[in-house]
């Protein structure tokens, strides 16, 4: 552990003193505020990247873990294993079941280098580009990653792209796709936004009902470490009956937020709940916090039974719920809201939740004027970005989360995303990037990035059957915050393709090319 700390240290140390004077300089020009999750105590993901070089190579060396194995859906299920089984702060549901942690969040290393001068380039730039070729077309060129591939590097700082191999043609980006929607969600509702849960009783037939406001995060555990409580939802409603004399309601549920088909196109699947207006703990069957697992088949039937007991033990008799639908003379008794829409998005990249993904397509859509639905998700997400100005051509969205095997993106609109996330001009988008899973550290790439990169590279992860990409940002040799996207269609073997793209991504971060 000694000799891969000190074979690290210097390349950090360059990388440091490289970036040093153009951090400090834009450090100064950008005073956004940081945004703030709902545990302080909660580690900061820079504080892991500042000691990726020393002893966090200590931690990340203990928690590697196989890749394997798949389910029948094609998506590694290793993702549970390792989203939800590491048990040390620093990133979102580590805690084990029951208790799901906001991200870290690492603004002020990520708040930009500099204001890029343009939109994303669309031609290769000569300074650099041979070298950086060099250093990256045999990697991708691996026959791990089967016989399509795509890929583009972008500059952060100028938004010139420094490296591209069909960056414009269309592939199944998988969960990469929840960059988009992270995009569009926050480009429409803003990052302070929050999602409410109420309870609301009739005043003429004295019902009560428990109205489901979109929110994923919304959670029955004893312990809601900062999100919102079904169980405080409960006590909250009780002592407001108890404060009108009323001790016995007939209980039923609002989940008329949303319309359209519940279920995903891939049909029932441990990686995804039917999705509802009203749902606790992600409708999960064995106390997890991520990662995939047996799903109830009514979300907000269960949800509203949990309610049910909890109003029980506070006193309060209900019936068993039934669907309904809150009239606008109905009286909130109380409410429980999710952290800032920025909290949900970090929570979603770090650990690739699909059902967060699913339900902010729908608060997008909603936001947008469209029905909260997986089309109008799809749309709305798709016009958002059109509206920032983004490279759609080929882009095609069926869902939020990447599981539709027709979904469309390209490497230039992956790493345009990335690029317009940094923009100082645009600081509500942040989380974006500081949701990214940190390399050996956080979510996804837990587990990956242990031989020397563990710290330098935040990537969102993306794994159907035969479709492996990655796609996000690093610091290289000189200095330079650079996106990246990576995609391969036609893969045999995931787990080797998948460590095809690391290396590469690697590769690009020890690369100092100009």
């Amino acid at each position: 552990m000694v000799r891969i700390a000190n074979a690290v240290r210097p390349r950090l140390a360059r990388a440091v003193t490289a970036a040093g004077p153009r951090i400090a300089r834009l450090t100064r020009s950008l005073r956004t505020r940081p945004v703030h999750l709902p545990r302080p105590r909660t580690l900061r993901t820079w504080q892991y990247t500042a000691g990726a070089a020393t002893a966090g190579l200590a931690l990340a060396a203990g928690v590697v873990t196989a890749a394997g194995p798949w389910d029948a859906n094609g998506q590694r299920t290793a993702e549970r294993d390792r989203a939800a089984a590491l048990e040390r702060p620093g990133g979102t549901d580590h805690g084990g079941p029951g208790t799901p942690r906001p991200a870290p969040s690492a603004q002020p290393v990520l708040t930009g280098l500099g204001r890029a001068t343009a939109a994303v380039g669309t031609k290769e730039t000569t300074p650099g580009t041979k070298a950086l070729t060099d250093v990256l077309e045999p990697l991708l060129g691996a026959s791990a990653l089967g016989g399509t591939h795509t890929a583009a590097v972008v500059d952060v700082a100028t938004g010139k792209r420094l490296y591209g191999v069909d960056s414009g043609r269309a592939l199944t980006p998988a969960s990469t796709t929840k960059i988009a929607t992270a995009v569009a969600a926050l480009s429409a509702l803003g990052p302070d936004h929050r999602l409410t849960t109420r309870a609301a009783l009739e005043p003429d037939t004295g019902e009560l009902v428990l109205v489901g406001g979109g929110d994923p995060t919304l959670t029955a555990h004893t312990r809601s470490d900062g999100w919102a409580s079904l169980r405080t939802l409960a006590k909250d409603t009780a002592d407001a009956l108890r404060e009108k004399d009323i001790h016995k309601v007939t209980l039923s549920y609002d989940t008329t937020l949303y319309t359209g088909p519940a279920l995903h196109p891939i049909g029932v699947n441990d990686n995804l709940a039917p999705v509802s207006a009203l749902t606790a703990d992600e409708g999960r069957t064995d106390g997890s916090a991520a990662g995939p697992v047996r799903r109830v088949a009514d979300p907000a039937k269960n949800a509203a039974a949990e309610f049910a007991g909890f109003l029980k033990n506070a006193g309060i008799t209900a019936t068993p719920p039934g669907p309904s639908k809150a009239s606008t003379r109905a009286e909130t008794l109380a409410t429980v809201s999710s952290p800032p829409l920025s909290a949900l998005v970090e929570r979603m990249l770090t650990n690739s939740d699909n059902d967060i993904a699913e339900n902010l397509a729908r608060q997008t859509a909603l936001a947008s004027g469209e029905p909260g639905s997986y089309a109008g998700g799809a749309k709305a997400i798709a016009a958002r970005l059109t509206k920032l100005g983004l490279p759609m051509t080929g882009a095609s969205f069926h869902d939020g989360s990447g599981l539709n095997r027709d979904d469309r993106l390209t490497a230039d609109l992956l790493t345009a995303l990335l690029v317009t996330a940094g923009d100082p001009g645009r600081p509500g988008l942040r989380p974006v990037l500081t949701g990214l899973p940190v390399a050996g550290f956080t979510g996804t790439l837990a587990a990956r990035y242990t031989d020397g990169a563990a710290g330098l590279i935040r990537a969102k992860t993306g794994t159907l059957t035969g479709v492996n990409t990655l796609a996000g940002t690093l610091v290289d040799q000189d200095g330079r915050l650079l996106a990246f996207a990576f995609l391969a269609s036609g893969t045999t073997d995931p787990v080797e393709a998948q460590s095809a793209l690391d290396r590469t991504a690697t590769a690009l971060a020890g690369c100092g090319c100009d």
